[in-house]
């Protein structure tokens, strides 16, 4: 499993220059989110000026890159794959001109309806030059705003595309930030020194010094330009569909979404998961970075103790070549290691945020035995993943997710674990503490919030555009 993307959008008042200073500093932030490309863009008073390329934000900027991007207005985004190739076409922002100017464009998310839409701009003669979901909306949006005003333009485009979109534009020296209408995608509005900002996590606004004012809520637009914020609401929905593994995963445990701090939720997962699925065992310990949180719930709860038995190499390169079975061994061995002392006579309750595969957790399991565990016990923070994502994670196929074809005994099995438990859907919704009906969890259930072709879906959440207003 892969993180999802990172956007971010900064205006500033006209005295100001450093746009593009703080959005770097909050693509750090954001760094977790998507760690194959990054880019920014500014607007110097005249035109947008970009810089993008493949690799982590240190990779890409440095002070001299930086420097040339100046202005007080702009936008950022680090990206991980869901929709296009990973090369540098796909980075982003993409920049795309028209008669008019020019529009950047950021997006986290994925359109389930990105081909069908794509084949119609292609047959009227539009020209792509990458083959990235955000180019297509970016293209659409374009379009609109040479026939209609932004607000009209932007419902255009929400009636259009399908699936889960939270976007940033650079139009001119404008920042607007649109969540989709069942708010899959998190998004925040934060107040910063001389001006306003949108990102897809609080914590780029913590390391501003910012203020977190809220989400930006499901159909809503946000335009800033020169250090002043409007907001106006394009559609209404009665039941949002959050990303369920944003609290289960993807984002900082010291993010807040919804009012909910991402830390609180996870230590609640954990709590339930002791719950619901005790151990004979002496000791509870994460797979690191993800299960940790989750690891001190289930301690709390449980009263074991909670003691690192395993190190992550957080410095191993992106692209490490795993060609064959024993290099693989050696990928993990380079990833993770044991800690032997805390290990050795222990029975173990090893916590995780999730499984996929199962490789990896096979591995890790006969990594700590190796180690001296006496017992495994392996305790997974989100319930059997059953089903793929097609709404911005980047999961596997079906075909890929052994819980869609195994028993939780299978599963066990095949990880060599002496027990497994998997917190339940009600012990999940509860943590998180929003109504299972306002939550996405289509991974878990199969059940979908919009309609893919092959897959069931919500029926009442299929029309999305009935969700628009039209005179807001």
């Amino acid at each position: 499993m892969h993180d999802a993307c990172g956007v971010v959008g900064i205006s500033l008042n006209e005295t100001a220059n450093g746009a593009a200073k703080s959005i770097y500093y909050s693509l750090y932030a954001l760094q977790h989110r998507g760690q194959e490309a990054a880019g920014i863009s500014v607007h110097d008073g005249k035109s947008i000026r970009t810089h993008r390329a493949m690799g982590l934000v240190s990779e890409v900027f440095d002070d001299a890159q930086i420097a040339l991007l100046r202005g007080h207005v702009g936008i950022g985004h680090v990206r991980y794959a869901t929709s296009g190739r990973s090369c540098i076409e796909n980075s982003q922002p993409l920049l795309v001109k028209y008669k008019d100017g020019a529009i950047a464009t950021a997006h986290n998310g994925n359109l389930v309806n990105s081909t069908q839409l794509r084949e119609q701009l292609e047959e009227a003669g539009d020209i792509f030059y990458s083959t990235s979901d955000t180019e297509v909306i970016a293209h659409i949006f374009v379009k609109e705003l040479l026939h209609y005003d932004l607000l009209e333009a932007a419902r255009s485009l929400m009636r259009r595309i399908v699936g889960s979109y939270s976007l940033v534009f650079l139009w001119g020296d404008t920042v607007l930030a649109l969540r989709d209408p069942l708010g899959i995608k998190p998004l925040c509005i934060g107040e910063i020194d001389s001006g306003f900002m949108v990102a897809s996590e609080s914590v780029a606004i913590d390391t501003l010094n910012g203020k977190l004012i809220r989400d930006v809520k499901p159909g809503e637009l946000i335009v800033i330009r020169n250090g002043e914020m409007k907001s106006y609401q394009l559609a209404r929905s009665t039941r949002p569909a959050h990303c369920i593994f944003e609290y289960i995963y993807f984002a900082r445990p010291d993010s807040i979404m919804d009012g909910r701090l991402i830390y609180d939720v996870r230590v609640n997962i954990g709590s339930n998961l002791a719950r619901e699925h005790p151990a004979c065992a002496d000791t509870v310990t994460p797979i690191p970075d993800s299960g940790i949180t989750l690891a001190v719930g289930y301690h709390q709860r449980s009263g074991i103790s909670y003691r690192e038995c395993l190190m992550k190499n957080r410095y191993i390169g992106r692209t490490f070549i795993m060609p064959d079975q024993n290099m693989r061994e050696t990928a993990v061995r380079l990833k993770m290691n044991t800690i032997r002392p805390n290990i050795e006579g222990h029975k173990l309750i090893l916590v995780d945020d999730s499984i996929v595969r199962g490789t990896t957790s096979r591995r890790i399991v006969n990594m700590v035995r190796k180690a001296g565990a006496k017992e495994v016990h392996v305790r997974i923070g989100s319930p059997p993943i059953l089903a793929p994502c097609y709404l911005g994670i980047d999961m596997a196929s079906r075909d890929e997710l052994i819980a869609a074809h195994k028993t939780v005994a299978g599963v066990e099995a095949v990880i060599e674990a002496d027990s497994l438990g998997y917190v339940s859907h009600e012990g999940l919704v509860d943590a998180v503490g929003i109504p299972k009906e306002n939550l996405c969890m289509g991974c878990l259930t199969g059940l979908y919030p919009v309609q893919i072709p092959g897959e069931k879906c919500l029926a009442e959440q299929t029309r999305l555009s009935e969700y628009l207003d039209s005179d807001s």
